[in-house]
């Protein structure tokens, strides 16, 4: 029997990257994936396509978190095409990084509502189903900028930090219908975004973390599935960091 087999996982932003890493890693264990991005462009229909192949059930949905309305539209959508939602991961995010001298309204107000606001939207929106199912496993991807912090990052900080308390709430608001609320917070992870790097500036956070190496979308992966499955039954509200020991 695999981990979780003939369930639904919403997941936001997954068309690459840690999001697309956790819809196939999902797919291997039999879960049939419903998951967004901003806009139906060429690489989520490719995401689609391979996640189908797996033999699962997969369908792409063009949504913007940020907003309120369209997710409760899409998540009517999901259910109507899926029948159920078990996991729900709120991995939809974007950075506007500068010194808070130099950040704009813009940049504060885009980072929080895509970031913070879309945890709420979419945890929102799948509460009623989760808690007529009496039970679900929410995943809220936080980071480690949201635990310590980051110069040039106040905005994403501050939004990381957010989801880390709106998950602890939500657990203790939701555990009493078996719906668990947890949070991962990667590291240093090696994405399309971390390769643009100059070497020497990713040797340099590599040699600030204990591993000697940076994370692989896979490895926040393999730490939402344990937290998505019924390995984690009596996990709720906390924290998992994903970082090498970068944290620790």
């Amino acid at each position: 029997m695999k981990l979780l087999e003939n369930k639904v996982a919403l997941i936001t932003g997954a068309g690459r990257g840690i999001g697309k890493a956790i819809a196939i890693r999902f797919a291997q264990e039999g879960c049939n994936i419903a998951f967004t991005d901003i806009a139906l462009s060429d690489f989520v229909l490719e995401t689609e396509k391979e996640l189908q192949a797996m033999g699962i059930q997969a369908k792409a949905y063009a949504s913007n978190a940020a907003n309120f309305t369209e997710t409760q539209q899409v998540v009517d959508e999901i259910v109507k095409d899926f029948g159920h939602i078990d996991v729900l991961v709120n991995n939809a995010g974007i950075t506007k990084d500068t010194a808070l001298k130099r950040m704009t309204e813009e940049q504060w107000d885009a980072v929080i509502n895509v970031n913070l606001k879309s945890v709420f939207n979419f945890t929102k929106a799948v509460q009623p189903i989760m808690w007529r199912q009496n039970g679900g496993s929410v995943i809220n991807m936080s980071s480690v900028v949201g635990v310590s912090g980051n110069a040039n990052q106040c905005n994403y900080s501050a939004s990381k930090a957010g989801i880390i308390g709106f998950t602890k709430s939500a657990a203790k608001e939701m555990g009493v219908r078996n719906i668990r609320h947890n949070a991962i917070a990667p590291g240093f992870i090696i994405t399309a975004m971390t390769n643009a790097l100059p070497d020497e500036v990713r040797k340099a956070w590599e040699s600030l973390i204990p591993l000697r190496r940076g994370g692989t979308p896979e490895d926040v992966a393999n730490v939402a599935l344990f937290l998505a499955s019924d390995l984690s039954s009596y996990v709720t509200g906390q924290v998992i960091h994903c970082c090498g020991g970068m944290n620790c």
